[in-house]
């Protein structure tokens, strides 16, 4: 009998060990050493047949056929529709609603084509009773219930579908594998399987992942390199409202965020999201302003909300919610030197409605503005909207997409802006005054 070997493999980048260690030494990550056993065989030279060199110039292009899934906003996400042969990875917390979202894909594809929906943690009883309270068609829909791959690899090679939805990954488990389902070997030989198997029938593969505690996606960083595309639900779970985000693209452009809500009737596509960021109160506070914001390849419109209070401890509270909490700490040193604002005797508290989380740098006006606006206790403008970046030394830099950005707040019926003067457009825009700034003090004194 072949030797068998114990390796301890890293989760984050899959680099091996000889024995344990705390500390990954290729990626400095902690404790994320697990063991899995290896068969120790003999490696034998290549013996096919040597696949022939081409030209890049000569290589043929072929426009990727896609699947539409039925709903836009998950279309604009993943480019345009589902490429054939790609392999999908879904992620998200508990409750954020892949499976419901798969499911309404899955019979919506099934009307027109054969899908496959194979479920590792669910029983079909459970995935019928879902179909029937959301009232989706399942007469021509496929379901499954099982866990080994090789069992799901020789069914759908009898009858290969379009589409092919693996709920989850993590409870797969194949035979060249000896350690548990869920484990790193196990995630990356089912895995690779069935990707090859979807890259050689032409069926769009989509699978759901687990995450762990810190919100990252579970199993070995190599799952990502192996799909195609990677989409992630970036919600908080006590809100009705799931952003959909893609951070990994190979058919289209990543960061593309797709709006949904959460209804009885399943996930429902949000058609306008600027509307639902923008549902202030009808008398509007001090420390509120709307900001123009570039998601993917769209703007929109979301309230920015900062609430400034004198601080009753040694160490004022800086607490960001939707943004990243050094770039504000960075923003409170600008206003101090070249705004003349001093918080540091404060607590700062700053929010942006809606849940969404912005990564962009265009807030840092609204941002400081909004800042300005609590502490000093004076309302802004309901009609004003701001974007812009703002530099360590004080200036304000313009923006990508500042035309189309100006057009979708006019669009809404904003009437003032306050934008970076390489923004302002050349020519005015009807019913909106535009104020272009090169300086954070020029800001100040526009409001």
């Amino acid at each position: 009998m072949a030797k068998r070997k114990t390796a301890f493999v890293c989760s984050d980048c899959g680099a091996d060990y000889a024995k344990w260690q705390g500390q990954c030494s290729s990626c400095t990550a902690w404790n994320t050493l697990s063991q899995l056993s290896v068969d120790s065989v003999q490696r034998q030279g290549y013996a096919g047949e040597l696949s022939p060199k081409s030209l890049l110039g000569d290589v043929s292009v072929e426009r990727s056929s896609r699947i539409s899934s039925g709903l836009a906003e998950l279309d604009r996400v993943l480019g345009g529709g589902m490429v054939t042969g790609s392999a999908i990875l879904l992620s998200g917390n508990p409750g954020a609603g892949k499976s419901t979202l798969l499911l309404q894909v899955l019979c919506g594809v099934a009307e027109t084509q054969k899908a496959l929906y194979i479920t590792g943690e669910e029983s079909l009883a459970q995935v019928a009773s879902r179909a029937t309270r959301l009232g989706l068609p399942s007469d021509k829909a496929e379901v499954m219930a099982e866990t080994h791959v090789e069992r799901i690899l020789s069914t759908w090679t009898e009858n290969p579908p379009a589409l092919c939805v693996i709920d989850s990954i993590q409870a797969m488990y194949s035979d060249s594998a000896e350690s548990s389902p869920g484990s790193v070997g196990q995630v990356r030989e089912s895995a690779a399987a069935l990707i090859r198997q979807a890259k050689q029938t032409g069926t769009v593969l989509v699978m759901v992942g687990h995450v762990t505690k810190d919100g990252n996606l579970a199993g070995p960083r190599i799952l990502e390199h192996m799909i195609d595309t990677f989409i992630m639900f970036d919600d908080e779970t006590d809100s009705r409202f799931r952003t959909l985000r893609s951070s990994k693209n190979r058919f289209g452009a990543v960061n593309e965020v797709g709006i949904f809500a959460m209804t009885e009737r399943g996930m429902r596509e949000v058609a306008n999201p600027s509307a639902i960021f923008l549902s202030r109160a009808t008398e509007i506070s001090p420390g509120s302003v709307v900001m123009v914001v570039w998601e993917g390849s769209r703007p929109l419109l979301v309230e920015v909300q900062a609430l400034v209070d004198e601080s009753v401890l040694g160490n004022p509270r800086r607490v960001a919610v939707g943004f990243e909490g050094n770039r504000l700490a960075m923003l409170l040193a600008v206003l101090h030197r070249h705004g003349g604002l001093q918080v540091s005797d404060q607590d700062v508290f700053v929010n942006a409605v809606g849940g969404i989380r912005i990564i962009e740098t265009s807030s840092d006006l609204a941002l400081l503005l909004a800042i300005v606006s609590s502490f000093r206790d004076r309302v802004l403008p309901s009609d004003l909207v701001v974007f812009g970046e703002v530099g360590l030394s004080g200036e304000i830099r313009p923006v990508a997409n500042g035309q189309e950005r100006l057009n979708e707040a006019a669009k809404h019926g904003f009437k003032l802006a306050i934008v970076p003067k390489g923004n302002a457009p050349k020519k005015p825009i009807a019913g909106m005054d535009i104020i272009g700034v090169t300086k954070l003090a020029e800001a100040l004194a526009a409001i």
